[in-house]
């Protein structure tokens, strides 16, 4: 199918992918933690091994998006290279070296009336995914899907369509390897966007969606779906350099959170430093954008300390570039009276996805983290570290800046939900 299919015909692959999904995730509940972890060994070793084989389709992908004029971090994040595959894998077998969550007990406490009560975590049921470029996104909700007990199915951007069909095949193999429904994960195959607007209107077979990609694509998810949406809209994020702060390591992580990588949701976009620490602080890490080619837009005060720098790109910050994802070679720069301030301008436009403090003061450090309204606050380093395989969770089906069901980055928890056991000896309600 294409995006010339008739809507009927989605309909009904739509629907028909939804019953299967379905009837797989029963099978999926209730399998063993061996054929999961199974599954996700092998899947780790069919990637390593599929290095080469999957390099034509992922080129087809990356043609296309560069014949279609898309910018080079867009293209970077079609990109199939080993040192992705081998973070997918090596995610595949963190997760298989986890523990398995699903039907533990918790809590269990008896009552007055003799009846004990307490919490078994299930797994959700059906998950869809809707997600743009990075074809890795594959593996992690497929990764996830198996370890968590859950079916899902994924509908990957057109963009990596060929990366995407590549390795959902190399998925089935590995349930199929370890005798679980090859059901349990399902591609769309086509590209027509109708295939969204029916994966996110089917409660009777999807139990919620997860969409990650680009605002427009979320925003039209979380207007037009059936079902729960766990999402994040965006991600600006903030590095604080406060007055204490050792200024090497302030210049370092200032650095490494802008220009390790552009694309991610989790790079810092705004750079917050105290009056104190400007002049130190400032020059410093303008030198290093400017010779990366990293555009500087400032405040005022910000601006006469960075102008300096050779070669720098320097620009008077509006009021849009505070709330601003740039997902590029451009930070925005504000200097602060203080951790108050700080705090106060972080709250009041950060997209709450992550934001970074720079001290050596604990008081600060521990008001910066009970007070910044964000789902990863962090001390001492780069908000690049805000992903699901850096923070010990295998992998993540998406980063959410939603408060209910989950926050952060989203891991086999994320994907599970908890039912209350009672155990009784025959007691009755008086």
């Amino acid at each position: 199918m294409n995006s010339t299919t008739p809507a009927s015909d989605v309909a009904a692959l739509m629907t028909e992918m939804g019953r299967a999904a379905r009837i797989a995730s029963a099978h999926m509940a209730k399998a063993s933690a061996a054929k999961k972890n199974k599954a996700l060994k092998v899947l780790a070793a069919l990637l390593r091994s599929h290095v080469d084989a999957l390099k034509p389709a992922n080129e087809l992908d990356l043609a296309r998006a560069r014949h279609a004029g898309m910018a080079a971090p867009l293209v970077d994040r079609l990109r199939l290279d080993q040192k992705t595959l081998e973070t997918c894998a090596q995610g595949c077998e963190q997760l298989a070296a986890m523990g398995d969550v699903i039907g533990e007990i918790s809590g269990m406490i008896q009552q007055p009336s003799g009846i004990r009560v307490g919490q078994m975590r299930v797994p959700i049921g059906v998950f869809g995914m809707v997600f743009e470029s990075r074809p890795n996104v594959t593996i992690e909700a497929a990764s996830l899907a198996i370890k968590s007990g859950n079916a899902c199915i994924l509908r990957g951007g057109s963009e990596a369509i060929e990366s995407n069909r590549a390795l959902a095949a190399l998925v089935q193999q590995a349930l199929t390897a370890a005798d679980l429904p090859p059901d349990a994960v399902q591609l769309v195959a086509t590209t027509d966007r109708a295939a969204v607007g029916a994966l996110i209107t089917m409660p009777a077979f999807v139990d919620v969606v997860i969409p990650r990609g680009g605002k427009g694509l979320i925003e039209r998810i979380s207007s037009e779906a059936k079902v729960p949406v766990i999402k994040h809209l965006d991600g600006n994020c903030h590095t604080f350099v406060d007055d204490s702060a050792d200024m090497a390591m302030a210049v370092r992580l200032a650095d490494n959170a802008k220009t390790q990588k552009y694309s991610p949701c989790n790079a810092t976009e705004s750079l917050l430093v105290t009056v104190a620490a400007a002049p130190d602080f400032l020059p410093a890490i303008a030198a290093i954008y400017a010779e990366k080619g990293v555009e500087m837009r400032c405040c005022p005060q910000a601006l006469k300390w960075v102008s300096g720098a050779a070669g720098a790109v320097v620009t008077a910050a509006v009021d849009e570039d505070w709330y601003a994802e740039y997902l590029a070679p451009i930070i925005s720069i504000k200097v602060v009276a203080d951790v108050d301030a700080a705090i106060a301008h972080i709250n009041t436009y950060s997209s709450h996805h992550t934001d970074a403090i720079v001290t050596s003061n604990h008081v600060h450090a521990q008001r910066f983290l009970r007070e910044v309204d964000s789902a990863s606050v962090m001390v001492n380093t780069s908000t690049r570290f805000a992903d699901g395989f850096e923070y010990g969770l295998g992998a993540e089906i998406g980063i959410s800046t939603d408060k209910f069901h989950a926050r952060g980055p989203v891991g086999v928890l994320g994907l599970t939900s908890l039912k209350y056991v009672v155990l009784g000896q025959g007691e009755i309600r008086a």
